[in-house]
């Protein structure tokens, strides 16, 4: 048995602005909305299906959950959840990432965290907003972290991110954060070949976003903030590597590379990504250059775990691709029920896999070293 408490308010913040951590109080009796960033469509329904589970949109949505052993002093280790979503979609409430499963068998605490997506997190225009919002969310979501997780029975010092895709180019940006705020990182399928825009790049979709409005960006409602957003993704040209248009995405931070020594990273990928995408862009956009930024990630000091995950369930006409893992590691028989990327495999086949890549995650959150994972198809490269 584990308790699921949330969702809880980590921060607040007006439209465009930087998010302000709330005090104690307020973060303890897990006063929140409870909404997700206003967001359209998932542009993956038709390989993860939709969630099962509405949840009411709104910019008050700087909120985490909780699920944890007990609410003790145990001091566990947490890992700390980044949904993917290309940063258009998704949200850390969804179902899909109820950390249940993971929290009881592992006795370890799970935070899934809610940030800004599109235009509200990612808009970078003068004068306006500054961009990399929803990147300052994240942060301020790990600060929470240090600060509160001890009284959910975890361990601010034993703090691991996992994330994927969006989630997971999150936390390699965060690696080079100033200030350490984690000791681990398990990123799935970072779509690495997709870097942050420059600013010069940021500031002209920007211009064109703002050009889409009929009235000030700080004011007009969150539909039409959507319907601009939609207008720039169609005009926006897909950039060499990328996969969709990704035109609200971070941009360059001007971080300086960080010293890693001490911090260890699984970082992995799955066999078939580009699948979930209709194909056609390769090794090119996964394999290959992560292949080559785990090397880089050694050469700064951390000792790094490559993965590669080739698990294509019976009946699926997507095989291991992009989003395949996660039924693996978070969510349940409801959160995953119907889902296309599961084809006709059985819960009991997918609880029964997942039980040993939670095991391995597991491990890494514990001791920095992933376990063996032998049952499902899977390599340490």
């Amino acid at each position: 048995m584990v308790v699921r408490t949330g969702p809880i308010r980590y921060a607040e913040a007006d439209r465009f602005g930087l998010p302000k951590r709330v005090n104690g109080g307020q973060s303890n009796t897990g006063q929140s909305s409870g909404q997700i960033c206003p967001q359209p469509r998932s542009r993956l329904a038709h390989v993860m299906g939709a969630p099962h589970d509405v949840r009411p949109q709104g910019e008050d949505c700087l909120n985490l959950s909780i699920t944890t052993p007990a609410l003790d002093d145990g001091r566990r280790p947490v890992m700390v959840w980044l949904h993917g979503g290309g940063f258009m979609s998704g949200a850390g409430l969804f179902d899909w990432y109820d950390g249940s499963a993971l929290s009881a068998e592992g006795d370890v605490v799970v935070v899934s965290v809610n940030y800004r997506l599109g235009a509200f997190g990612y808009l970078f225009a003068d004068g306006i907003s500054p961009g990399n919002l929803g990147l300052h969310d994240q942060i301020a979501a790990l600060h929470w972290v240090q600060d509160h997780i001890s009284h959910f029975g975890g361990d601010p010092s034993q703090v691991t991110v996992f994330g994927q895709s969006a989630g997971a180019m999150s936390i390699r940006m965060l690696l080079d954060h100033p200030v350490r705020l984690f000791r681990r990182a398990i990123i799935h399928s970072d779509p690495r070949s997709t870097e942050p825009l420059s600013l010069d790049d940021a500031a002209q979709i920007g211009e064109a976003f703002l050009g889409y409005l009929d009235g000030d960006p700080r004011s007009v409602s969150a539909e039409e903030i959507i319907r601009a957003l939609h207008r720039v993704a169609s005009a926006h040209p897909i950039s060499a590597g990328s996969t969709v248009p990704l035109p609200f995405r971070p941009v360059s931070t001007g971080w300086e590379p960080r010293d890693l020594t001490g911090v260890d990273v699984v970082y992995g990928w799955n066999a078939d990504e580009m699948a979930a995408f209709g194909g056609g862009m390769g090794s090119g956009t996964f394999a290959d250059p992560e292949l080559g930024y785990a090397a880089g990630l050694k050469a700064r000091g951390a000792k790094v775990f490559p993965y590669r995950l080739a698990w294509r369930p019976a009946g699926s006409a997507f095989g291991a691709a992009h989003c395949v893992e996660l039924p693996l590691v978070l969510g349940s028989s409801r959160a995953w029920a119907g889902s296309p990327m599961l084809g006709c495999a059985s819960w009991q086949e997918v609880d029964r896999l997942g039980r040993e890549v939670r095991a391995s995650w597991v491990s890494c959150a514990r001791t920095g070293i992933p376990g063996p994972i032998d049952s499902v198809p899977f390599e340490w490269l």
